[in-house]
């Protein structure tokens, strides 16, 4: 495995008082890879300001236990967010990390973790939260000339043998060219990229769905429903189903995604775009290709 890949708007929080809502932190920006301390400090706090991406007012969101029925946590490293971990679990709120481990050539992403490195906190995020805490998010697909589909068979036929028995779920999508990941891609020099026919996509995703599948892992696609095929099923990554595992208990949300394509529950991100370290080509959330 390691010869492989050796190159490799918001609410008061007066307002949310009554009903608990579900904290996303975050799809704009990896907080818990870089921002952990920060993160420490506002839920000792007990709540956050967050800038409103569209120019208006900024809103406060509560972190107190008694706002908040669940976190989803979005990250590339969560090693240094181990004992932000802890805290939370401390507190008695639920969480669950999306984790995000594709294994791309250094040009796509210059500054993740090894693939052998991510799936050792993986592990140690199972062992250390249980079973149903980390879901591994394989995203986005993107057909370039350093990553053609039978370089997505490979890669994604090594990690699922290795994260088998660490999850039971892999979240898929393929690339959507958002003007930021368009403008950032051209900067990698010699790539070229395209955006195949659904055809294309679903023949793929078919392909991964049967790989995930004979290690036991469920694959489900985000926010993309014209892509479902035989042997996925759509995603839910702010996900009450499996928050209320973690929790043992049921955990209530309205179906409210920020998406009308994604099938996720109602949440807020804390989140800041163009504030990630990682400097992903393909980027739709920061604007300069060296990040921030």
């Amino acid at each position: 495995m390691d010869d492989l890949f050796a190159d490799l708007p918001t609410t008061d929080a007066r307002a949310r008082a009554s009903r608990p809502l579900i904290v996303s932190a975050s799809y704009r920006t990896d907080i818990p890879a870089t921002q952990g301390r920060w993160f420490l400090e506002r839920l000792a706090e007990g709540s956050v300001e967050v800038p409103n991406p569209y120019g208006g007012a900024p809103a406060r969101v509560s972190l107190r236990p008694s706002d908040v029925s669940g976190f989803v946590f979005w990250t590339r490293n969560a090693q240094p967010f181990l004992p932000a971990l802890d805290e939370v679990r401390a507190l008695g709120i639920p969480f669950i990390v999306q984790y995000s481990l594709t294994a791309y050539p250094k040009p796509l992403e210059p500054r993740v973790p090894r693939p052998r490195e991510a799936l050792a906190v993986m592990a140690a995020l199972r062992a250390r939260f249980g079973p149903k805490v980390v879901v591994w998010r394989y995203d986005p697909i993107l057909f370039s000339s350093l990553t053609p589909p039978a370089v997505h068979r490979r890669h994604f036929a090594a990690l699922a043998r290795a994260a088998a028995g660490l999850t039971d779920e892999v979240v898929v999508s393929v690339f959507q060219p958002y003007r930021k990941a368009i403008r950032r891609l051209g900067a990698v020099e010699g790539l070229t990229w395209w955006d195949p026919s659904d055809d294309e996509k679903r023949a793929l995703l078919a392909e991964l769905a049967a790989l995930a599948a004979e290690r036991g892992l469920r694959l489900r696609v985000c926010a993309q429903p014209d892509l479902v095929v035989p042997g996925t099923t759509p995603a839910a990554c702010v996900d009450v189903v499996r928050l209320s595992e973690v929790a043992g208990r049921a955990v209530v949300a309205r179906a409210r995604p920020h998406r009308q394509t994604c099938g996720c529950a109602e949440s807020r991100d804390i989140g800041r775009y163009d504030t990630c370290a990682h400097g992903c080509s393909y980027c739709y959330a920061t604007t300069a290709r060296e990040g921030r």
